[in-house]
């Protein structure tokens, strides 16, 4: 058989190249899939991230703060709305929640410096007309709340907020909002006098004043202002002589008086 027939048993001459081998059928698939027989599957979404990343039960927490937040912020908008609003039948309604919500116990002061130093020390004093159990009635001397705040900060390297600012900050209230006649001048004359009396009350307690028989029914306040003398360079004068101013006596309801504002 001549060496270049065609037939299926030809040899192929020694100089013939190879033909390249044709791609197996169970090569072929789409693009990107996995060699035969691959059982992986294929990867997952992004991993979750946020609240949606919480268990169920934490998330039903995280929405009931958020909600609690949400309606906080909302109830201090409000308020504050109602307060810097116009008189309106709203804020006539709810003025007392809505003075209990702007004006706190301890009312803070944002003045970094003292436009005026203060050149005088003042001295704030209490006493109070006491029932008996006899059905009389007696009053107690003065008891100075200023030296005894002094005292307790005297010497005491971290004196609280109480002891520092309770008794100042309340006095300054009323002065800021009565007049020389101890009237009130406007709608805060009224808490500052509730404010300075529970502070009275309690001072009073805690110094026995009422003692064991006795129960606290007026208390009236005082102060005694002395300037601070300069010093001797200076050439100024002033008075060294105190002033007295006496506040009317208040009554105490029953409910301080028994211990209710402790």
């Amino acid at each position: 058989m001549d060496a270049h027939d065609t037939g299926s048993d030809a040899r192929r001459a020694p100089d013939e190249p190879d033909r390249p081998a044709e791609p197996s059928a169970a090569r072929t698939g789409p693009p990107g899939a996995g060699p035969p027989g691959s059982t992986e599957a294929p990867a997952a979404g992004a991993p979750r991230t946020g609240v949606a990343a919480l268990s169920p039960r934490y998330q039903v927490g995280a929405v009931l703060a958020l909600a609690v937040v949400a309606t906080a912020v909302c109830a201090h908008i409000g308020l504050t709305f109602l307060h810097v609003a116009p008189a309106n039948t709203l804020s006539k309604q709810h003025g007392s929640v809505v003075d209990e919500w702007i004006y706190p116990e301890f009312e803070q002061n944002w003045k970094l410096f003292a436009p005026n130093p203060l050149q005088q020390n003042i001295s704030v004093q209490v006493r109070a007309e006491v029932s008996t159990s006899d059905g009389g009635v007696r009053t107690t001397g003065w008891y100075d709340l200023s030296a005894e705040d002094g005292r307790a900060i005297d010497g005491n390297p971290l004196p609280s907020h109480t002891q520092q600012n309770e008794l100042r900050r309340a006095w300054d209230f009323f002065l800021a909002t009565h007049d020389s006649g101890n009237r009130p001048v406007g709608l805060r004359g009224t808490l500052s006098e509730t404010y300075l009396r529970r502070v009275a009350v309690l001072r009073l307690d805690r110094n026995d004043a009422a003692e064991p028989d006795g129960t606290v029914r007026r208390v009236q306040y005082r102060s005694r202002t002395t300037n601070v003398p300069p010093p001797d360079w200076s050439g100024e004068t002033v008075s060294d002589r105190p002033v007295y101013r006496e506040l009317p006596w208040w009554q105490v309801p029953a409910a301080e008086a028994e211990g209710g504002v402790a």
